[in-house]
């Protein structure tokens, strides 16, 4: 019986699939205007720095929130205001885990904030944000490449949904983020490569 009700499910899936092929557009100008709020549970930042020169170490901040202020006819005209709860770290080591929010100081500045300040469109679903990044108490301005990965109506919302990939640099020294012990062996760049989804605000 178990097999009959997975092969069912398997079916249904498939026959949706080319539906949602031809919903999904990287056109920003066919996915209405107005504004979403980040989809939490596929949103994610994620880090890596080169340890010892020889390999890179990933980690990820797994609770984000915000919102976008989205111009689909006039993309650059948009806006993103985005909070990261820092206390939401996770690398693969539990200590090393515990050792970054003490080193990020989550008690006293639980979150890290971007706020955009211009975007600039490089290509038809390119381009890039520039916003203020406040961490540890420390702004600075940072760029974000950015693609716009695509729009659709969601079935299970009924509203639409964006999908964006964002990649940049910074350097961790810049946000006071050097005392550690281990800081020499860990380089002072840090990349990051943000996924994040946002849902249509419903009126």
């Amino acid at each position: 019986m178990r097999r009959v009700v997975v092969a069912i499910l398997s079916v249904a899936l498939a026959s949706c699939l080319p539906v949602l092929a031809q919903n999904l557009s990287t056109d920003p100008a066919k996915t209405p205007s107005g504004v979403y709020t980040v989809n939490a549970g596929h949103t994610q930042v994620l880090f890596s720095a080169r340890h010892l020169g020889l390999t890179d170490y990933f980690g990820r901040f797994d609770k984000i929130s915000g919102t976008l202020n989205y111009d689909g006819n006039q993309p650059e005209r948009s806006n993103v205001d985005i909070s990261i709860d820092m206390a939401s770290i996770d690398v693969p080591s539990a200590r090393l885990t515990d050792n970054l929010k003490n080193v990020f100081g989550v008690q006293q500045y639980p979150a890290a904030t971007f706020k955009s300040t211009s975007i600039t469109r490089t290509g038809p679903d390119t381009g890039q944000i520039t916003g203020m990044l406040t961490m540890h108490n420390v702004s600075k301005s940072v760029t974000l490449d950015a693609t716009f990965n695509g729009g659709e109506l969601s079935a299970m919302s009924g509203g639409h949904v964006l999908g964006f990939r964002a990649t940049t640099a910074i350097k961790r020294s810049d946000f006071g983020l050097t005392s550690m012990i281990w800081s020499p062996f860990v380089s002072d760049d840090v990349h990051l490569i943000i996924e994040a989804m946002f849902d249509q605000q419903k009126s």
